[in-house]
């Protein structure tokens, strides 16, 4: 039997609907002649925060079918961030992709995805702001604009062009070397981008659209926005705060030259002012 070494991790919540197509859709990608990864080599873990829906069932069903999958079911957390988290930490392969259990992303870009992870490019990200790709295809237009306005937010602290679109992958080894990591975060491409400090030469880029989702509900609510702001600021005072320190003190330290000056200057007048009389 093929060691594993690559891992694909999809966090869920009620998504026993779509667990079956998504993970025969990506076996039956990497089952293609033309597939760059050998699908024996490939596992699939579906992080579930205790659905209760079926899940366990399903993959059961699966791996009894010869599938390469497991199931983590969570009971005393919950979130996305901490879910991919979680997944990566129990992989077993060297090369981790992330993906949604709702097939907007693709799974037949898994192969390529997973393909373009090396020791010279640690971390891959599907991206939809490329040349030929439909922008957000099909999703109503305030949608459109909370995804363009949470990507132009981001632009500072990462060179990566679509740090949002969720459909990424990572080498363990760089994984394990970021710290501070934000679980509670909205996207965790995001936080690992900056937290494992990946410069734009080692980030791969793969182009994709967005699928439509088959089962279940939307997760985007205006809690969740209020997160991703909430980590925005964390992000933006890790990655800039030495700067904003030394802005600081320099304007402190010109502050003080320049009241030394007016002091000085206001003293010699009196000074002369004195001499007068």
């Amino acid at each position: 039997m093929s060691s594993i070494n690559y891992s694909v991790v999809v966090p869920a919540f009620r998504e026993n609907g779509n667990i079956r197509p998504l993970v025969t859709r990506i076996f039956r990608a990497l089952s293609q002649v033309n597939s760059p990864v050998n699908p024996n080599e490939v596992e699939v873990i579906i992080v579930d925060d205790n659905s209760r829906d079926g899940s366990v069932e399903t993959v059961e069903a699966l791996r009894r079918e010869g599938y390469n999958v497991r199931i983590i079911v969570r009971t005393t957390e919950r979130g996305l961030s901490s879910a991919v988290v979680r997944g990566f930490r129990e992989a077993q392969g060297d090369n981790m992709l992330c993906m949604d259990a709702d097939l907007q992303h693709p799974p037949e870009y898994v192969p390529a995805m997973l393909a373009a992870l090396s020791p010279n490019k640690q971390f891959v990200l599907g991206t939809r702001y490329a040349k030929g790709v439909e922008i957000d295809e099909g999703w109503p237009l305030y949608r459109r604009v909370i995804s363009s306005g949470a990507r132009m937010l981001a632009l500072p602290l990462t060179s990566a062009s679509d740090p949002m679109s969720g459909f990424f992958g990572i080498r363990k080894e760089t994984f394990l070397k970021a710290r501070q990591l934000n679980s509670d975060g909205f996207k965790i491409a995001l936080d690992l981008l900056v937290k494992c400090n990946i410069p734009s030469e080692a980030i791969a880029e793969v182009p994709f659209s967005f699928g439509v989702r088959a089962e279940g509900e939307s997760k985007l609510t205006g809690k969740v926005m209020l997160r991703y702001l909430e980590q925005l600021a964390e992000l933006y005072w890790y990655r800039f705060s030495g700067l904003i320190v030394f802005a600081a003190l320099l304007v402190l330290v010109l502050f003080v030259l320049m009241a030394r000056a007016l002091l000085n200057s206001y003293g010699g007048l009196d000074g002369k002012a004195q001499s007068k009389y």
